[in-house]
């Protein structure tokens, strides 16, 4: 059993320690207070932040508006003002020329929100930014065909629309893209005399983009190929098929002077795939 002064001074420890522990924890609460203070602002109305937004975008601070708009869906989330804000963010990234967060964020919109009324806005934002994004035709096409199956969508999901319409004449330069692509692989392999891999290539734009303005070259180039390789009727029925559905063209001119060289005339054999092909879209 410990003495009186043995006992006094451990009571004396025990208030020390007590009093060491009690500044410890008071320390910490007071660090804990000053932390929760940094990281969590007080709340500002999802209005106020949302209208901060449309006057940055009023000045041409996209970036700066996107940001704030972003703010509504953080601080407020799942509320009208978020579901305004994510539509507004995407917009002001495609202003901002951020077309890969606008992309992101308009497909989040759609995720989210597909029946509103705005779908069709941010469905087509999402195309808007992919078709920004297609490369030049010396690339790969990967991104082009992204677009077009974007900008199909808008067509076939909101075909009532505004953004259907303008989607439509952003789909024929997508496609006259991708036919640009074929032909110029297709005239690289005429270069190698690949007649055959330069026909298939020409094949796929008669096929696929007839109604690109590529398709006139096509037909010549495989007029062409055609004759090189010693299979006149189907030069014939190329040079026909050009002749007959765009008679004022250039193209159907030098197709008309090769076959003539060679002692033909153009001349339609309807049991070529040239000539089904045009058939399947109401032409020749």
């Amino acid at each position: 059993m410990p003495s009186s002064t043995e006992a006094h001074t451990l009571r004396g420890g025990l208030r020390a320690a007590l009093c060491a522990v009690s500044l410890a924890c008071a320390l910490l609460l007071s660090a804990c207070a000053s932390d929760k203070d940094e990281v969590l602002p007080p709340d500002e109305p999802a209005e106020k932040i949302y209208n901060e937004g449309l006057t940055l975008l009023r000045k041409q601070q996209p970036d700066q508006a996107a940001a704030r708009f972003e703010d509504v869906d953080r601080t407020h989330p799942y509320s009208e003002w978020a579901r305004k804000g994510l539509l507004m963010a995407t917009y002001s990234y495609f202003e901002a020329g951020k077309y890969d967060e606008a992309i992101a964020s308009g497909r989040r919109y759609v995720a989210l929100y597909p029946g509103s009324q705005d779908a069709a806005y941010a469905q087509y934002l999402v195309a808007s930014s992919l078709y920004e994004n297609i490369p030049d035709i010396t690339r790969d096409q990967r991104k082009t065909r992204q677009a077009l199956d974007a900008l199909e969508d808008v067509v076939r999901k909101y075909p009532n629309t505004e953004y259907a319409a303008t989607a439509k004449r952003k789909i024929e330069v997508a496609r006259d893209q991708l036919a640009g692509k074929e032909m110029m692989i297709g005239r690289y392999y005429m270069e190698q005399r690949n007649y055959t891999g330069a026909i298939n290539r020409f094949k796929v734009v008669v096929t696929q983009y007839q109604t690109t303005r590529q398709v006139e070259e096509a037909l010549m180039r495989l007029t062409e190929c055609y004759m090189a390789l010693g299979v006149v009727s189907e030069a014939q029925t190329a040079a026909a098929v050009l002749g007959y559905n765009f008679p004022d063209s250039p193209w159907y001119k030098d197709a008309y002077k090769l076959v003539s060289a060679g002692g033909a005339t153009p001349q339609e054999n309807k049991a070529s795939w040239i000539s089904q092909a045009f058939k399947k879209m109401g032409l020749g």
